[in-house]
């Protein structure tokens, strides 16, 4: 048993490494050519809580995923019955989570959509890496006009730059506006995507009378191997008529959620990560597990919380099922009720009046 466990150790590595190879051959993206700042050193963006991992833990972590990661079915299909029908517009805050890390966020007659994926796999290649389970809850020819996009930062599971090429051919000559942090526009504009805007950490814009400020988080950066926190990573939080709404992309935990707070005050609703979060040793520093989103709506001072980040791609070890089910006990423990932060179905609508 031993000699076919370090059989495979090996197969695994060898194919990382040509992986490793091939991804800095072909896929790096542009990088932020920028002057040093608290968070910029002139070379690479850093996070304030620093990461205690090497290169040989990524190996670690490569060489033992396929033994120990949960199976997940091959497809799963979406509950029709649930899904909302779309409106063109609401001044009312309608919430619809389409998939992984994409809501469909309408109020005060703006139609914001974040990180939108609709490929079916989250990687430089067709043919290889995380396919999604499951539709995305609502057809992109579905959306209404989309006026911002959000795009947290440039991994393949949040910038799915085939997505958002369809938007714009979708939607010519009313194209949206997208946000994302430094150094994101480079790429965008040679992909022939020329409406967007990027921000740095606390530094806000505002588009049809509605503010957009990146915050910060703890995460990382790199579509290649060359490009590696090259550009940076935020949230955003948007001001809007019913309260400040906080869209977390994908974050460790930190102190950045009660000084987001302190800026804001206390938000009305958060989307909160909930997955990818197994192995803990490795993934604590970039994403939260269930518990830490509940510790993280408490410390937003959210009055509605919305999870994400699950049940689309399988990006680790943890099963299909498993954020929804450690959610519903994190919340019991710490004495959150859970309608106040829910779990959607793909296509499901929450709206607040």
């Amino acid at each position: 048993m031993t000699r076919i466990l370090k059989s495979k150790t090996a197969i695994v590595l060898i194919l990382l490494g040509l992986t490793v190879f091939v991804l800095n051959a072909c896929t790096s993206a542009p990088i932020y050519k920028g002057g040093e700042t608290g968070h910029f050193d002139g070379s690479v963006f850093v996070n304030r809580i620093k990461s205690d991992k090497t290169p040989w833990d990524i190996v670690r972590l490569f060489s033992t995923f396929e033994f120990y990661k949960q199976s997940w079915p091959d497809w799963i299909e979406n509950d029709a019955s649930v899904v909302s029908e779309v409106v063109e517009r609401s001044n009312d805050l309608r919430v619809t989570f389409i998939n992984h890390s994409t809501f469909l966020i309408q109020v005060d007659g703006l139609n914001i959509l974040t990180d939108p994926v609709y490929s079916d796999r989250v990687s430089p290649f067709g043919w290889i890496g995380p396919k999604r389970v499951r539709d995305p809850g609502i057809a992109l020819t579905d959306l209404p006009p989309i006026d911002v996009v959000l795009v947290s930062h440039n991994h393949y599971d949040h910038l799915d730059i085939d997505s958002l090429k369809a938007l714009y051919q979708q939607q010519q000559g009313s194209e949206p506006l997208i946000l994302a942090g430094l150094g994101n526009s480079d790429f965008f504009s040679e992909e022939g995507l020329s409406l967007s805007k990027d921000l740095d950490w606390l530094q806000t814009t505002e588009h049809k009378n509605m503010k957009f400020t990146f915050v910060e988080t703890r995460h990382r950066s790199g579509r290649g191997i060359s490009d590696q926190m090259k550009t940076l990573w935020g949230g955003f939080v948007i001001e809007t008529s019913k309260g400040p709404i906080y869209f977390a992309g994908d974050t460790g935990y930190g102190p950045h959620f009660n000084e987001t707070r302190e800026r804001f005050g206390d938000m009305y609703l958060a989307l909160l990560p909930i997955g990818a979060y197994e192995p803990r040793w490795f993934m604590r520093a970039v994403h939260l597990d269930p518990e830490e989103a509940v510790k993280a709506h408490k410390d937003l001072g959210s009055k509605n919380s919305i999870s994400m980040h699950f049940g689309t791609f399988q990006l680790t070890l943890e099963g299909v099922s498993q954020p929804e089910l450690d959610l519903a006990q994190a919340l019991d423990k710490h004495k959150v009720d859970d309608a106040r932060f829910q779990v959607l179905a793909f296509g499901q609508t929450s709206v607040f009046l």
